[in-house]
């Protein structure tokens, strides 16, 4: 065998080999591109939610907004083209009573924005998180008219100073991630964490698939709302007091 067929049968058998981890159930480039090892995989056994509790979510905090922005390398919406990925909407009441509702990609369950990518760059996760990879995406925005929350933002202008763990990059579309980055090393995100730590505790994040997390337990014992639930998308996202 001359040396030229045998370089290109290892470059076959090495291309194959790679394919073969791209490929893996629960590994995908979005995971090879944050650098995970494919044990660190999703596991379909878990289904991650967020529990928003507008009695106790003040219209005059942003906690959630500024520290979603300061984890993933946002800049926090000063100007029209900028990406924010929980927004603040104040909902008045015929009485006059004001409640805050922070607003994110719901994680659906049947995605729409997941349907329609050309590309596969929008995709769920086995854990339930809804992603984009940025490396696929062509920028088409689909998945932004798909989206029926308004979710999702388009890069329009370079990304500088990036954060390692949450690629970015101009032409692509993105959304809120539950900070992946932080959920794959025990972890809560970052909005979670900021909530808890002024005192108002409005945001509760688990497991939905376990009745004994917390979440579930409060989800069954209150009533709370799925945002456009007549959609049937099975939001991962539940609000209390809606």
């Amino acid at each position: 065998m001359s040396e030229v067929d045998h370089g290109r049968r290892k470059f076959l058998w090495e291309s194959a080999a790679l394919a073969g981890i791209a490929l893996a159930p629960g590994i995908t480039l979005y995971d090879l591109a944050h650098g995970r090892r494919p044990e660190a995989a999703a596991s379909g056994k878990v289904r991650w939610g967020l529990l928003v509790d507008m009695n106790r979510c003040q219209p005059a905090c942003d906690a959630c907004v500024r520290a979603c922005d300061t984890e993933n390398g946002l800049s926090g919406g000063k100007t029209v083209t900028d990406s924010q990925w929980i927004r603040k909407i104040d909902l008045t009441d015929p009485r006059g009573s004001v409640r805050s509702l922070p607003m994110m990609c719901q994680h659906c369950a049947d995605p729409p924005c997941v349907d329609v990518c050309p590309t596969g760059a929008s995709f769920k996760r086995a854990d339930g998180i809804v992603l984009v990879d940025r490396h696929i995406c062509i920028g088409c925005r689909y998945c932004m008219m798909a989206c029926p929350y308004g979710a999702r933002s388009f890069v329009f202008e370079p990304v500088a100073n990036q954060k390692p763990e949450v690629p970015r990059g101009k032409g692509c579309v993105e959304s809120c991630t539950l900070c992946v980055h932080r959920i794959d090393r025990d972890r809560i995100p970052a909005c979670v964490e900021a909530c808890a730590a002024t005192g108002h505790a409005a945001l509760l994040f688990g497991d939905l698939n376990d009745p004994q997390s917390e979440i579930s337990k409060r989800i069954a014992a209150v009533a709370t709302t799925q945002v456009r639930a007549d959609l049937r998308l099975d939001t991962a996202v539940r609000y209390q007091g809606l």
